[in-house]
């Protein structure tokens, strides 16, 4: 597996070819932008989950799925099973 390479460009050059930027940025490539001499971004694509899921939340979700897959959980066949259990709590 070859590394991707970083490509930097420039505030100006970014707005005059931003659709190059943004299709090297989905193919993986990292996009680094310099502002002067002092501000710099990565222009890194998201997909709709990102908005809503921090790498917490996601860390979370994966350790639930395991411990489901262990049996390290409750399941109900109905509505009535399930308002005992939380009775019985």
């Amino acid at each position: 597996m070859c590394a991707m390479a970083i490509i930097e460009t420039t505030s100006r050059q970014f707005r005059e070819r931003q659709k190059d930027f943004f299709e090297l940025a989905d193919k993986g490539e990292k996009v680094v932008i310099r502002r002067g001499s002092k501000q710099t971004y990565v222009l890194t694509p998201i997909s709709e989950d990102d908005l809503y899921f921090t790498p917490e939340v996601i860390q979370r979700i994966k350790e639930a799925q395991q411990e489901i897959k262990e049996g390290k959980s409750i399941s109900f066949d109905s509505v009535d099973e399930m308002d005992k259990y939380f009775q019985s709590l």
